[in-house]
């Protein structure tokens, strides 16, 4: 019993600090970047030429050291993140809304809208990501708004089967019945009674996936198919720096550390919502 107990309290602890930490390095990064047009007016474009390519921690003018045009690391990283975390968040929303719409009607009206939704669904996920998103692209152009665009397209098919299974299991429970029996409208029905019951997983899955989708726009950018190049992105950065590696590796780590940074704070914040919001989760504890 005592071992139980203190493998309990050790866990109770451990994931304490999980949530503190994922909150330090998420909220860190959010602020730099929401109050990056404050601390770098010019956006990280300034150039020095006479200053290019100096290593970190030597110049307290540029504590990240510069890249080959002379610009500050430090201030391409921050303000490059507002790309990286727009993308992010906003196709992660986006993506949200059509897929709880579509599992909604999708799992309590079933029949024939069922039937066609779930079955597109199913299509689009057979399709190959990487060439889905090589053929969009190639097509549509780069640019952010079309980045967003892409994923929301990609993505809602997670939610929508997510939201139709809640919604199976929930359309025949007690509650849901006796407010059919009084007469209580199926939008009702759906937005206040079905709706709240299956937000818990869908905000799991909203923190995990602005983490994916924050991988995604660094790839994309990275091969040439995401943000134009004159704008500061993660992705951007680590495209530029390849090539100067073994000369000036600060160039391309810094921006490489933002992501792993920001990405693994969402992530520890996603496990600990999983276990705050899963009722198996908590029993096991």
């Amino acid at each position: 019993m005592a071992a139980a107990q203190a493998v309990s309290s050790a866990r109770r602890h451990f994931r304490s600090f999980e949530l503190v930490l994922g909150l330090l390095l998420t909220a860190g990064m959010g602020l730099a970047v929401l109050f990056s047009g404050f601390l770098f007016p010019d956006g990280g474009e300034s150039m020095d030429l006479m200053a290019r390519l100096t290593p970190p921690f030597q110049d307290l003018a540029h504590p990240l050291g510069t890249d080959p045009l002379g610009r500050d690391v430090l201030a391409r990283v921050i303000v490059g993140g507002r790309i990286s975390l727009t993308v992010g968040v906003l196709s992660v929303v986006g993506a949200v809304i059509v897929g709880t719409i579509v599992g909604l009607v999708a799992g309590y009206y079933r029949g024939i809208a069922e039937v066609l939704l779930m079955r597109f669904a199913d299509i689009q996920l057979a399709l190959p990501f990487i060439l889905l998103a090589i053929m969009f692209l190639a097509i549509l152009g780069t640019g952010v708004d079309k980045i967003i665009f892409f994923m929301i397209v990609a993505q809602w098919v997670q939610y929508a089967r997510l939201v139709r299974g809640s919604v199976l299991a929930l359309r025949d429970r007690e509650f849901i019945l006796s407010a059919r029996a009084i007469g209580v409208g199926n939008g009702r029905i759906i937005f206040t009674h079905i709706l709240p019951n299956v937000l818990g997983p869908i905000v799991i899955l909203m923190t995990l996936n602005v983490a994916n989708n924050i991988l995604l726009e660094s790839s994309l950018t990275f091969l040439g198919l995401g943000v134009d190049p004159l704008i500061p992105s993660w992705g951007g950065m680590l495209a530029d720096g390849r090539t100067y590696l073994q000369t000036a590796w600060w160039v391309s780590v810094f921006p490489g550390l933002a992501i792993m940074f920001t990405v693994l704070g969402l992530n520890l914040l996603g496990d600990w919502l999983r276990d705050l919001l899963d009722p198996t989760g908590q029993t096991s504890r």
